[in-house]
């Protein structure tokens, strides 16, 4: 069973990068150590309780992190070519410039979406802002849960 407490702290790792690299999914990862060390200690670190609401914030937090931009971007006035140039955006960015060729690449994204396509090139910085704040948000809330999935991980671990 050394073996899953050891695989649990390398994907509890992976989570917490993953919170800032788009393409591993952060907390989902850090909410599976939970259930790898679970399930190396006959299911009794946690209580059912904790794992279900750690689960449940994972989700809610993961579905959040997708919406953040998209809603941060709107309040600011950004229109559907901002959305979509800031989407291009953080594709280029991811591969060309990871890892913060994403943050920078949905902020150019939308800036050039708007200038490009939009009729109101005037919110461009204004829209790229938004996308920013939105990334900036997302980020922060995945790093939020996974450090208390790392906390509760660590914890149980220590205690034997």
């Amino acid at each position: 069973m050394v073996v899953l407490i050891i695989l649990g702290f390398i994907v509890l790792a992976a989570g917490i990068v993953g919170c800032v690299l788009p393409i591993i999914p952060g907390p989902p990862l850090a909410y599976a150590s939970l259930i790898l060390l679970s399930i190396a200690r006959s299911w009794e670190p946690f209580s059912p309780v904790v794992l279900i609401v750690l689960g449940a914030v994972t989700a809610a937090v993961t579905v959040l992190d997708y919406l953040m931009p998209l809603i941060t971007s709107k309040w600011k006035g950004a229109s559907k070519a901002g959305i979509w140039g800031s989407v291009a955006g953080m594709i280029v960015g991811m591969i060309f410039f990871p890892p913060f060729g994403v943050i920078i690449g949905t902020f150019v994204g939308a800036v050039l979406g708007e200038l490009l396509f939009s009729n109101r090139p005037d919110s461009a910085l204004k829209a790229g802002w938004g996308v920013f704040l939105g990334t900036m948000l997302g980020i922060a809330l995945k790093l939020a849960v996974s450090g208390v999935i790392a906390v509760y991980f660590l914890g149980a671990v220590l205690r034997g």
